[in-house]
């Protein structure tokens, strides 16, 4: 098929595909077949190529993933947080792949997260469990449930070794360590206990990996025992459960992408029939928290950017209004404690806490001093408390964990990430870098808001390269975050941009709509007006811009680079969904079905399948001139197949083959690529080997 130096050629097998009297020849379909011989062939001639073309980059990998380590604290952990009679924590040690899940016991008096030194154990520790022996023999580890019982007795957790995020659920005595007889293949994410944690709720899915069925397990019993609790039927629904902070309900959420329904069952009465909260309604979404007598209901029934409204738990009727509806202003959680609610929302492009004190009407919103950040509320297990743990983070501030009173609203900073001197040696210091929001100006007049990180004195006159970051799907917001990775590029005078276009949820859910089904395309000319943007402004030059996103994101690269080729020097797509005509129009495929309401669905639909192929990035390949491109993709990955990309690259070669292509496949990872933190790591230095090399040419 090939030599390590010269590029694979994939074999041509016309398949034809016919959809609404429109027949396409796809020469790349065979690629699909997993267990093809010729397929695995293929993806590992593409790894051999793709080593022996970045051979010459061994060297800066080797020094990039050298930095993150320095820069690291490896042997950390993390502020613990109480739950009952013990603090729970998360540690790290040098030298290990995975983090070790801890307790320990809250001592007389002690109000107060113990905080150890340098990572180290804590006095009087238990493991739960330690995720470094659990991965023993395998390539590949990832941890789903980590559920703790009520009473603190048991823990229920479970294990993927291969990527694929089919789970095996288990239930270890915390009391004895003796790991039960009870062992549960099949599970998805998304466990609740019973009251007097005799019952175990959890996931499965069905042939098209949707999470389908709720069971009900009793502590001691074989799993051929188990009981359905729900089954639901609609193929564009998925469920999940899990048990409120109160601990006085079990939650079975019911959701399309864009309606919703909520089953409640006493957590004191496991074998009770779940109660609806409110039936479901096209095009309404709500979701229930438990606070006291009521039911909390964050929706969006007459409400574009959600209202928050409660009903009785004991006879859910009618929704009474708590915070009534503010355009622009988008309601996006509310958590419950005993004597406060803490709304989680988001104004103006960045998130926000709004606190309300139970017994009164007044809400105030907690503020905070940088231009551009992220916070959010962290684990906060407890619901008798009035103290409540918050995460912040921005562009140069790394991640932060504070203690937050509700009665006298002190904010309390327990821990901030260190960050460790870089190979020069210098101690990290915010000040050394800065942030900035600009704003770009789509083909439609709408304002694109951006936002950037350098490092302070990184020049303005459009010389210095550039990496701009996508996502733009799903309502997701991609907020600033701070990354010890990311440092190593902006001290070798890189500027990091992310664009935050419609698709996502930024400005509230009217930018969401406004990129989706129909209105995608927004998506792709909001990213090539902030690529223009950035050049036109000098923050950088076209020749020194690199793009990068994954999965939805990658779908944005290949959508972007079909659009505008001259706009860009190279292209990061990982896990990219390029192939998103074919697999959409396949509903055997996970996820297909509930994906309708996101694209629309073309098999029923002659106008969504001509818009689909009109921007699939996979169906518009063209004879132009590409920028370089590297894809990276995972064998088991069951979100985004890996022959979206494959495919992609093969076509790229085929139509435009003076092209610089690249395809790296993980061939025993899954959707979030290798586990182990070292081999992620290892990854993220290779992807910025290659980004560096193009701002070189």
């Amino acid at each position: 098929m090939t030599t390590e130096t010269s590029a694979p050629v994939a074999k041509r097998v016309p398949t034809e595909r016919t959809h609404h009297g429109d027949t396409v020849v796809d020469e790349y379909a065979w690629l699909t077949d997993k267990e093809d011989p010729d397929t695995i062939a293929y993806l590992k001639a593409e790894n051999a190529f793709t080593e022996a073309r970045t051979t010459h980059l061994d060297g800066l990998r080797t020094e990039l993933f050298e930095e993150t380590r320095r820069r690291t604290q490896e042997t950390d952990l993390s502020v613990p947080a109480r739950k009952g009679d013990h603090w729970y924590y998360t540690r790290t040690v040098e030298g290990q792949q995975y983090g070790v899940q801890c307790r320990r016991a809250v001592r007389d008096g002690e109000t107060d997260p113990p905080i150890s030194v340098e990572g180290a154990p804590l006095d009087g520790e238990e493991v739960l469990l330690d995720g470094n022996v659990l991965a023993e023999g395998h390539d590949f580890f990832s941890l789903g449930a980590f559920d703790v019982s009520p009473d603190g007795r048991w823990l229920a957790y479970s294990t993927d070794f291969s990527g694929d995020e089919r789970f095996t659920l288990r239930v270890k005595d915390l009391a004895t360590g003796e790991v039960l007889a009870d062992e549960i293949p099949g599970t998805f994410y998304g466990t609740a206990w019973s009251a007097d944690a005799s019952v175990l709720f959890y996931v499965t899915v069905d042939e098209a990996w949707r999470p389908n069925r709720v069971w009900r397990h009793v502590i001691g019993t074989p799993a051929g025992d188990d009981v359905v609790v729900h089954e639901e039927p609609d193929e564009r629904f998925w469920v999940g459960v899990e048990l409120t902070r109160s601990e006085r309900f079990v939650l079975i959420d019911i959701h399309s992408k864009i309606t919703s329904e909520v089953r409640v069952i006493p957590a004191s009465n496991p074998t009770g029939e779940p109660a609806v909260v409110a039936p479901r309604r096209q095009g309404v979404e709500y979701s229930v928290e438990h606070h006291g007598h009521r039911f909390l209901i964050l929706h969006n029934d007459g409400a574009e950017d959600f209202a928050l409204a409660y009903t009785s738990a004991d006879a859910p009727g009618e929704w009474a209004p708590l915070i009534e509806h503010s355009p622009g202003t988008r309601l996006e959680a509310v958590d419950a404690f005993e004597n406060h609610l803490v709304v989680s929302l988001r104004s103006n492009g960045l998130t926000g806490l709004r606190v309300l004190p139970s017994g009164t009407s007044d809400s105030y919103d907690i503020d905070f001093p940088e231009p551009i950040y992220s916070v959010g509320l962290d684990a906060n297990p407890e619901y008798r408390t009035g103290v409540v743990r918050l995460r912040y983070s921005s562009l140069v501030t790394p991640d932060s964990v504070y203690d937050y009173d509700l009665v006298t609203r002190a904010l309390t900073l327990r821990r901030r990430k260190p960050v460790r001197p870089g190979p020069d040696g210098r101690e990290f210091d915010p000040a050394d870098y800065e942030q900035h929001r600009d704003w770009a100006v789509a083909d439609d007049g709408t304002r694109i808001p951006i936002s950037l990180v350098s490092r302070v004195g990184t020049p303005r006159d459009g010389s210095a390269p550039c990496v701009i970051y996508g996502y733009g799907s799903y309502e997701a917001s991609m907020d600033p975050w701070f990354s010890i990775t990311r440092l190593s590029l902006l001290d070798r005078g890189v500027i990091f941009a992310v664009a935050h276009i419609r698709g996502g949820g930024e400005l509230g859910r009217r930018w969401y709509e406004e990129g989706k089904l129909l209105a995608k395309k927004n998506t792709f000319t909001d990213f090539v007006a902030c690529a223009r943007h950035l050049v036109k402004a000098n923050w950088t030059s076209t020749d020194r811009l690199v793009a990068r996103g994954g999965s939805a994101g990658g779908l944005l690269m290949g959508a972007v680079v079909n659009l505008a080729p001259d706009a860009f020097a190279g292209i990061v797509a990982q896990v990219p969904f390029v192939d998103a005509l074919n697999t959409i129009l396949d509903p055997s495929l996970p996820l297909t079905v509930t994906e309708w309401e996101e694209w629309g669905n073309p098999l029923a639909d002659p106008e969504v399948y001509a818009y689909m192929k009109s921007y699939t990035p996979y169906e518009n390949v063209a004879p132009v001139a590409y920028p370089a491109i590297l894809a990276v993709t995972s064998l088991n990955d069951t979100r985004v197949f890996y022959h979206e990309p494959a495919k992609w690259i093969a076509r790229l070669r085929a139509v435009a083959p003076q092209g610089d292509y690249l395809l790296k496949t993980e061939m025993g990872a899954g959707h979030g690529g290798p586990s182990g933190r070292y081999d992620a790591w290892k990854e993220e230095a290779f992807v910025n080997a290659w980004t560096l090399d193009r701002f070189q040419r």
